[in-house]
């Protein structure tokens, strides 16, 4: 792409009469073409082609018998809407849809154009397309595109047939999806991967973002971006990088008109004009825009998320050839070394992350999105809704990673408008192989790039990983690094954000590959080396400066499990369980570990039993992270959603419900925290509790003159003992112990003993609330009573595989006869 940066004029104007009619007067039309008035049909690969389906005429009605189908949207979706398959969804109906990925799949649109598009250039625009396709317009080839996440377009002005009757203005658009991939590694980076314990082998592929129809003059913007800078006075600079598309064959004399407001705060209309010549193809013009009095964009819980509106006219005399409108947030991301961690001895990388010079502790969870892997049953409601439940759950940020993809336009507007930073995967790259060949690495570097110019006018946007657990599987340490490395250095090219390679990075070919020890930690073993530890004395063995990934499983309510669930499998599990990634040892043992019990006298019980383990385990890890603030700087639970209805990480579930572990993390994730620091959960009766009263802070903000409390209680909420400390100020962005704890009270105690926290200002104003459980019991004991029962799952999982849910099942292990459709197979172990 060639540079072009001349400006001729410039003139700053302050919201002069008529100064907004080159935005208001733009040639600029689009026409979006999504909804529901989409055909689709099956062929056999290759076959639609020499059937003629491009030839078809555009103004027959041969299409209006083909089955309808929804643009975005999933070949899937359409297929179930249809009634030709099952819902993928409902037990294992995805096993019996898996033929679907075996045929391509051909969506036409019928269209009318009756205005004139002389001296004008249109195009067809596709905003994502997964995987790959070929387009045709009235026969016409327009041609192919590989890759799920960039856009793409065709100029299609001298295709389009124009009239003002009906016959003769008919347009016929056709795509024709290849089956999807089989092997992600063959695409990765350009394709969500669909493997893992997320989703079974069923792969989604649609036409799955909009589709439109743009018109504008013969010189016309291809991309704009506000890059921000905040000067040492507080002032601000706005340079406008505008990509120009000049589409004649003659260098052209431009004028811009750019004014600038706030979006979501009153502000006076700023413009600017400027001229620049611009040569035939893509150049670049920049334009500098400077603010003496700045609103800046702050995370929720650090000030107010300011946003801007620039809007720009691009004009050749008074003809508007086209226009762009974009909304931008002025904020300055940097990162800094971890205090306690030695540079290139303990860790390769800055963690922690600074918003307009302040420290941005990060509470986060894994977005696990999008809200359905077929985007044809998710809705743009959905997604506000769903963040603002993360706001309420007092997260500051978002991590998109590896295994998911990059969103749509709508998650990051919701996210700078509610302060919540994006930590994120800018393609996701969940596994260690990908191809070798230079052109193939290129394509991957390419579709990096165009994500991420999408995506970097959102301020909401504030770190960038290149890959998702990558080196755990790649077979060349000295390729993978390399890979990672030349990635960030594209993507760096286009935005000024802090890059990390991959995550965790602390695996063997990670530091074979160079990386040092303590660079961050998936915050995995205790669940997939489950019985190794009870989960607090696993939680001692970590102390890394980030981490990116915490996982704790549980199960969704039982309305939301009527939805997925076949009646006759929902209690004791039968086998749609397990096929949804319901471990149903691991669930088992977690809830031993909490309660003393496994929790499976019914239904209820244990899903209400496996979601308070899940929250308590989040809850007591969160805050043993927290209290080690600022040596660790963030902290990103796995997962916040799931894309589908499964039984594993999310903390709210496919449905948008929240469950009751929801509620734990939204209480250990209070940016003022009064929270416990405890050695173990199980206690002697003979034996006085002991602990450490700590208040952890990330606000910027001190409160003075404060009290704690704490109050201990029975299993039947019978007082024992409460106890009140003046502990003064609690200081701004800090972390500090407070008092050592010490309660003779374990005595009067059958069961459990509850721990309530409360802390208040002078006024006796509430400002932070915490409680507990602890069991009475051994914690040796226990320890060895978990290891049993880690011995006994190894042997199964070590016969049949992690993956296989067999192995719940004696039906399926030799254990017990099955007759197919006569007895349904249930889970051994759950009372049956």
């Amino acid at each position: 792409m060639g540079v072009f940066i001349f400006c001729l004029l410039s003139t700053m104007l302050q919201a002069q009469p008529n100064t907004m009619i080159s935005h208001t007067e733009n040639s600029q039309l689009i026409r979006d073409l999504s909804g529901v008035k989409w055909t689709m049909k099956m062929m056999l690969p290759g076959e639609g082609v020499k059937m003629g389906l491009p030839q078809l005429p555009p103004e027959d009605i041969e299409t209006l018998v083909w089955n309808y189908a929804k643009v975005p949207g999933d070949v899937y979706t359409d297929l179930w809407k249809a009634g030709v398959i099952e819902d993928p969804y409902f037990g294992r109906n995805s096993v019996k849809a898996q033929w679907v990925q075996q045929y391509e799949w051909w969506y036409a649109h019928q269209f009318h154009v009756s205005e004139p598009v002389d001296n004008k250039v249109v195009k067809i625009v596709f905003e994502g397309v997964d995987y790959a396709c070929d387009v045709w317009l009235n026969g016409h080839y327009l041609g192919r595109h590989e890759g799920a996440f960039s856009g793409f377009s065709f100029d299609v002005t001298n295709y389009l047939r124009v009239s003002k009757k009906r016959l003769s203005s008919t347009n016929m658009l056709m795509i024709k999806l290849d089956p999807p991939p089989r092997v992600n590694a063959l695409v990765a980076g350009k394709k969500t991967p669909w493997f893992g314990d997320y989703w079974r082998d069923l792969v989604p592929f649609g036409i799955i973002r909009p589709v439109k129809m743009i018109s504008t003059g013969k010189v016309r913007f291809d991309d704009v971006y506000a890059n921000t800078s905040i000067n040492k006075d507080n002032s601000a600079d706005v340079s406008l990088e505008l990509t120009v598309e000049n589409t004649e064959s003659s260098a052209k004399n431009m004028n811009f008109v750019a004014s600038l407001e706030g979006k979501n705060f009153s502000s006076k209309v700023k413009t600017v004009t400027f001229s620049a010549l611009v040569e035939p193809g893509i150049h670049k013009v920049t334009h500098n825009i400077h603010l003496d009095n700045p609103k800046l964009w702050w995370p929720w819980d650090m000030g107010k998320p300011n946003l801007y509106k620039a809007r720009i006219s691009l004009k050749e005399g008074k003809f508007n050839q086209d226009f762009k409108e974009i909304t931008f947030g002025i904020r300055e991301v940097t990162s800094k070394w971890n205090p306690g961690f030695k540079k290139d001895v303990d860790v390769s990388f800055p963690r922690s992350t600074y918003i307009n010079g302040k420290f941005h502790f990060i509470r986060s969870a894994c977005w696990g999105g999008p809200p359905d892997i077929f985007v044809g049953r998710t809705s743009i409601e959905e997604y506000k809704t769903l963040i603002q439940l993360a706001k309420d759950a007092n997260m500051n940020n978002i991590r998109i990673f590896g295994w998911h993809p990059p969103e749509i336009p709508e998650f990051y507007q919701y996210c700078d408008e509610m302060g919540i930073t994006v930590w994120q995967d800018m393609i996701p790259l969940g596994t260690g192989n990908i191809p070798d060949k230079e052109e193939e690495l290129a394509e991957i570097f390419n579709e990096g790039v165009r994500v991420v110019k999408e995506r970097r006018n959102h301020p909401s946007l504030i770190m960038m990983e290149g890959g998702e657990e990558m080196l755990l599987r790649t077979r060349d340490a000295k390729f993978g690094r390399e890979f990672l490395e030349r990635l960030g250095d594209s993507l760096q090219a286009y935005v000024d954000l802090p890059y990390v390679p991959d995550s965790p990075l602390t695996c063997e070919v990670s530091q074979e590959a160079g990386f040092k020890p303590k660079e961050a930690v998936h915050a995995l073993r205790y669940f997939y080396d489950m019985g190794s530890f009870l989960h607090e004395d696993w939680l001692k063995t970590m102390e890394f400066p980030i981490v990116p990934e915490f996982a704790i499983t549980s199960v969704p309510s039982i309305e939301s499990l009527k939805k997925f669930i076949p009646e006759d499998e929902l209690w004791t599990p039968g086998l749609s369980w397990g096929h949804h990634w319901a471990d149903l040892v691991r669930l088992r043992m977690q809830n031993w570990d909490v309660f003393g019990d496994e929790k499976i006298g019914s239904l209820e019980e244990f899903v209400n039993a496996s979601q308070d383990t899940q929250g308590i385990i989040f809850q007591n890890g969160i805050e043993y992270f927290r209290r080690q603030k600022p040596s660790l700087s963030g902290i990103a639970l796995c997962h916040f959603i799931t894309y589908w209805p499964d039984m594993k990480w999310g903390i709210v579930d496919n449905y948008q419900e929240p469950k009751r572990s929801y509620d734990f993390v939204k209480k250990a994730y209070q940016p003022l925290l009064i929270n416990l620091s405890f050695e173990k959960r199980r206690w002697s009766k003979n034996e006085a509790f002991k602990g450490e009263l700590w208040v952890v802070n990330d606000l910027f903000e001190d409160f003075k003159n404060c009290q704690a409390s704490i109050i201990f209680k029975d299993n039947h909420g019978k007082l024992l003992k409460e106890e009140t400390f003046k502990i003064g100020t609690v200081k701004a962005n800090s972390a500090k112990k407070f008092e050592t704890i010490s309660a003779d009270v374990l005595k009067q105690v059958d069961e459990k003993v509850l721990v309530e926290l409360k802390l208040v200002n002078k006024k006796g104003e509430i400002l932070s609330e915490n409680d507990y459980f602890f069991l009475i019991g051994d914690q040796k004991e226990a320890t060895k009573m978990f290891q049993k029962m880690r011995d006994e799952r190894r042997v199964l999982e070590t016969e049949f595989g992690y993956g296989n849910y067999y192995r719940f099942f004696d039906e399926f292990t030799g254990g017990k006869t099955y007759d197919s459709g006569v007895n349904v197979p249930r889970a051994r172990d759950y009372g049956n």
